[in-house]
């Protein structure tokens, strides 16, 4: 039985754009949502409930954005969710019955009894309240949640501080709002960090951040630990850096165990299979076929087209699943062991993962994870997982360093964010910051519908700051969607901002934005005045 040599923290990000339009019965993005809840969301709040009830030790941290918080829990949401499960489930029981006999059957009866789970799940043992599950994982100890920006916007890429302030103070109060207390960590989106946000951070009561590994092995000056022990940036923040090796494992498209041959193909799939005039119904209205999350094939290996993919086997695919999480915990134990040495102190492995990769991407990584904290927690590894306050609490002195800039995008660079397909939203944006700073500083104290509108103003800006949007451009994916959501947050904030400065605020305009764009209840647009950035509320 070895001692204890080293910590492993799994951070996994949960979060998707705000999307809701209750002006269309169905909307065809707001399927992301629904995704994201059935395949990924529920599933894992089964494996740490399950871990939890089977009193496996473990700790996780979470993030859970705040558009994503607020998705989880809106009514009209929550009742088109359990629509969609309810259609998925209606055709996976005819599948059932027309696949028996067939190479597709097993992953048929697969499939139809995952969407029973979270069927039964969603609507019986949770009452659509997810959101309240993990928060009370949160409350016995088991998970630590973090908090994230108002918007998931690139924070270096806005135009001034009080923007920055607004997104960062703006999260820490949704989080509030939804867990009862002031968070001690937050996810930077898409890790991105520059001098400076870390005094912003400090403001709002942060205590710690993670930052790509470049940032940290680029500081200044250099970490005598590397990634294996977070820095205090000159602000005052603990900055955990994400480690490498573990992130290779998991992301690399050559080495990563999601391109197994035996682990599901996510891109061929039945909406695109079957026979036109049996998946019509469950399309979308306009009648296009679209994956529908069913896919009957496994990788295969090689460059074997989509068309010559071999059939899914569930069972093969599970124990591959368990093997490649033996693999996991075993290549994180002799890690620690050799850092333990070279280092002279117990060094953490900070392995932080987008959320739906597990599940939705990758089918089989929901149980991966079962695996590998179930695997973790046999002493013989010498590893602990721990949560970044406990391991703050147990090593409280840190190296100073300043980060780098950097990104988790490709190379670390804003580049994703940044180039010919989205920088046309930049001057617009940082325009649109300008004018929201200047109402907040002429209107000091108000109420009623001024006070409306001014916080719609707020809302809209938020929403258009989503770093989600020049990320869909640049992949050209759903960029059609994305540049119309920045452009008509644009329109709404530009439409709303003369009206108030005209003093001729169109009530009736106003109440359908609070009603299609009703993000963030408890939204105060005064985090937007000069100074406030500079101070706590």
């Amino acid at each position: 039985m070895s001692m204890e040599q080293g910590y492993l923290c799994l951070v996994l990000h949960c979060h998707l754009p705000f999307v809701r339009h209750p002006e269309h019965d169905e909307f065809l993005e707001e399927d992301w949502f629904f995704e994201g809840v059935s395949e990924t969301y529920l599933p894992l709040l089964e494996v740490f409930e399950g871990l939890r009830d089977d009193g496996v030790p473990f700790r996780a941290t979470l993030c859970l954005s705040p558009p994503l918080c607020e998705m989880l829990t809106d009514q009209r949401l929550q009742e088109r969710c359990a629509r969609y499960v309810g259609r998925r489930l209606d055709l996976l029981e005819r599948e059932v019955t027309s696949r028996r006999g067939t190479p597709f059957y097993e992953a048929a009866v697969m499939y139809l009894n995952r969407f029973q789970r979270v069927w039964n799940a969603y609507q019986e043992r949770h009452r659509r309240e997810v959101l309240a599950r993990f928060a009370r994982l949160q409350e016995e100890g088991w998970l630590e949640i973090i908090a994230s920006a108002a918007t998931h916007s690139l924070l270096p890429l806005l135009g001034g501080e009080e923007a920055v302030f607004a997104q960062v103070e703006q999260g820490c109060r949704n989080y509030r709002k939804h867990f009862g207390r002031r968070p001690r960590g937050i996810w930077l989106p898409e890790c991105a960090f520059a001098e400076g946000l870390d005094r912003v951070l400090r403001r709002c009561g942060l205590e710690y951040c993670f930052l790509e590994s470049n940032s940290i092995l680029l500081a200044d000056p250099q970490p005598v630990h590397g990634v294996f022990a977070p820095v205090l940036t000159p602000g005052g923040v603990a900055a955990f850096g994400r480690d490498p090796e573990s992130s290779r494992q998991v992301w690399s498209r050559q080495d990563g165990y999601p391109g197994d041959p035996a682990y599901r193909e996510f891109y061929r799939d039945l909406g695109y299979d079957a026979d036109y005039d049996y998946i019509r119904p469950y399309l979308h209205p306009d009648g296009v076929r679209r994956s529908i999350g069913i896919k009957y094939h496994r990788i295969t290996g090689g460059d074997v087209p989509l068309g010559r993919k071999e059939p899914y086997v569930p069972a093969a695919a599970s124990r591959k699943a368990s093997e490649h999480a033996a693999l996991f915990v075993s290549r994180c134990s002799a890690q620690v062991s050799g850092l333990s040495r070279l280092i002279g102190r117990r060094p953490i492995i900070v392995a932080p993962y987008d959320a739906e990769l597990f599940g939705h991407w990758w089918l089989e990584g929901v149980e991966f994870l079962d695996c590998v904290i179930r695997e973790a927690a046999r002493r013989q590894y010498g590893i602990r997982m721990v949560t970044p306050t406990e391991y703050l609490s147990g090593n409280p002195t840190l190296q100073r360093c300043n980060p780098a800039p950097s990104t988790w995008g490709d190379k670390g660079h804003f580049d994703v964010w940044l180039n010919g397909s989205n920088d046309w939203i930049y001057p617009h944006l940082h325009h649109a910051e300008r004018v929201m700073v200047t109402l907040a500083a002429e209107h000091v104290s108000t109420d009623g519908l001024l006070c409306r509108a001014l916080n719609q103003c707020a809302r809209e800006l938020m929403l258009g700051q989503s770093s989600d949007w020049p990320f869909l451009m640049a992949l050209e994916t759903a960029d059609s969607y994305a540049v119309m959501r920045v452009k008509s947050h644009l329109s709404r904030f530009s439409r709303l901002s003369e009206q108030i400065r005209a003093g001729l605020i169109a009530e009736h305009e106003l109440l359908h934005l609070e009603q299609i764009d009703n993000i963030f209840s408890e939204l105060d647009y005064s985090l937007y005045r000069p100074g406030c950035a500079s101070k706590r509320d």
